[in-house]
């Protein structure tokens, strides 16, 4: 039986290049968040025991897509670009080449701002370990955290996202949110 270990969860949003909130990227913690059952039944198609990387990360984007409808809000299109970034930073999580954090956000945003012009951007990283359903305990952890919650209810139309499994079997997960430029 595995032992089940906590997740944590970190989020940070940035506009027109400057960071978002009180907390600076230097100063940013892990944030333990207990992540007991809750009642989020309008989270209805979740994907039970997925089996690759790709479905938890598809997962996870039905999972954000499905609450943000629940809230009225338009759900966020996937882009394989933003994606590639997002899968990057989880697999340098995941084997140890950078600390779980949000070490080098600003250089993503920059690498998908050569292909993207966008107006807003933020990211929320999580991982966890000994869970069926690894991507279903990431959203309910950012969904129990008030920054986490507002990236995903943000004003953002498209996203990407990156699972990275690591050596102990802890998931490694990256959520990047973009709001495009205007033409």
């Amino acid at each position: 039986m595995l032992k089940q270990l906590a997740g944590f969860i970190l989020g940070i949003t940035i506009t027109a290049g400057m960071l978002e909130g009180s907390q600076s990227s230097n100063s940013l913690k892990s944030q333990y968040h207990s992540l007991n059952t809750i009642d989020f039944q309008k989270l209805q198609a979740r994907v039970k025991n997925p089996v690759s990387l790709n479905e938890l990360e598809s997962a996870v984007h039905e999972e954000i897509n499905n609450y943000r409808r629940s809230k009225g809000l338009r759900p966020l299109k996937l882009d394989s670009r933003i994606s590639r970034q997002a899968r990057i930073h989880s697999k340098d999580m995941a084997r140890g080449d950078v600390p779980f954090s949000h070490d080098g956000f600003r250089t993503r945003i920059k690498i998908i701002n050569r292909q993207i012009s966008y107006r807003r951007a933020a990211e929320n990283v999580a991982f966890n370990q000994g869970f069926a359903d690894p991507a279903d305990r990431a959203v309910l952890g950012w969904l129990k955290s008030s920054g986490h919650r507002r990236n995903i209810e943000g004003n953002f139309d498209l996203t990407g996202i990156g699972v990275s499994k690591g050596r102990g079997g802890a998931y490694y997960f990256t959520q990047i949110f973009i709001l495009e430029e205007e033409d």
